[in-house]
């Protein structure tokens, strides 16, 4: 029997995209969030949907969204803020749990606290969507091939990178406000084989995407956390975002300032609060006319300990929010028709197994490409 589905945030700009691409994908998902009337409106676009009225800061009424073998899907962001609350009712309920953040600290705190809890109750799949599928699945093609043809992965550069038209343009209230937040919040890498703290852009490097030599400044992604399993040589993970262009400098000056800001008593509150604030036109993102014009494209190169290259592996696919959604949605229908892999926190690989994870990122249109490394 196919385990229930809960969309939690349905309302807002992922929420929806998570909730057609799940309708299409034949669920019937029940759709979650704070405004009864908007619920109604998008529960009768789709069909007549079951909806719930829940909040983060009412733990008690997410809590009650989901039951043992259950899953639930949240977009309520940014997950600093709002996320526990979801997190924890998942783990309460033994239910499966995914989420699309993409803030460093949260995922950390999945992996660290809520996942021992989860442990043989429930799997949690944090960043379950640009960020940061594509990087895991890149990554971890490449570290096979590597090992594959003899050699023995040390380091793994991942970068992730959006092209097109309107590359520059595509981004929404949530992934605003998350963005400028995590410029005050600690950090981390994968580095000595171990994980350590460590500031947003603390470093940059360059990958050549289609033909084109472009920067990226380091981030804190789950493949930090997650690689390691999959090779336990590896003594380096660098992940890292291209989605500056020519801004690269200025935004690790900036991101160098605002680590210091975060740190200052009272002053780094009030920044944080400043950035929140950014978020608050919930719901509010690019129309798909804007995000037809941009393409993900996402960039996996292992190296032996002789820094020498062993693989390298180019994905791309539709823009950031368009795989998100259908990420999310094919992640979620997956682990309500056959379960998860595991429990506790999972990366994408260790929730549904590298071949499988392969056709479902290929289902959202995320597919290998040659890379053009003129």
């Amino acid at each position: 029997m196919t385990a229930r589905i809960v969309v939690f945030g349905a309302t807002g700009f992922t929420g929806r995209l998570v909730a057609r691409s799940l309708v299409r994908l034949g669920a019937r998902p029940t759709l979650a969030g704070r405004d009864r009337g908007r619920l109604d409106q998008l529960a009768a676009e789709l069909g007549g949907l079951h909806t719930a009225v829940a909040e983060s800061s009412r733990p008690d009424s997410v809590r009650a969204l989901v039951g043992a073998g259950d899953v639930l899907v949240t977009t309520v962001g940014p997950y600093l803020i709002h996320g526990q609350a979801a997190v924890r009712a998942a783990v309460d309920a033994g239910a499966a749990y995914l989420d699309a953040t993409g803030e460093p600290p949260f995922v950390r705190d999945i992996f660290e606290r809520h996942g021992p809890r989860a442990a043989g109750r429930s799997g949690l799949l944090p960043a379950f969507g640009y960020d940061f599928v594509p990087g895991n699945l890149a990554g971890a093609l490449a570290l096979a091939e590597a090992g594959g043809s003899g050699g023995s992965p040390s380091r793994l550069d991942i970068g992730y990178f959006v092209t097109g038209r309107a590359a520059g343009a595509v981004a929404s209230s949530g992934t605003t406000a998350s963005g400028a937040r995590m410029a005050f919040e600690p950090s981390f890498a994968w580095r000595d084989g171990r994980l350590i703290s460590e500031r947003i852009a603390r470093s940059a490097r360059s990958f050549t995407v289609e033909g084109r030599r472009l920067q990226a400044v380091s981030f804190g992604g789950s493949e930090h956390l997650t690689m390691p399993r999959l090779a336990p040589g590896l003594r380096e993970v660098s992940v890292n975002l291209g989605l500056f262009g020519p801004r690269i400098r200025r935004i690790q000056v900036a991101a160098a300032a605002a680590a210091i800001i975060g740190r200052l008593p009272g002053v780094g509150a009030v920044a944080r609060a400043a950035a929140e604030r950014l978020g608050r036109r919930s719901g509010e993102g690019p129309d798909l006319s804007m995000r037809q014009g941009a393409r993900s494209h996402a960039i996996a190169i292992a190296y032996d300990a002789a820094q020498r290259p062993l693989a390298e592996v180019h994905l791309a696919g539709p823009d950031p929010y368009t795989l998100t959604g259908d990420l999310l949605a094919w992640g979620a229908h997956r682990a309500a028709e056959a379960g998860l892999r595991g429990t506790g926190a999972l990366g994408p690989v260790d929730g549904f197994g590298l071949a499988e994870l392969t056709d479902g990122a290929a289902a959202a249109g995320l597919t290998r490409v040659t890379a053009d490394l003129r």
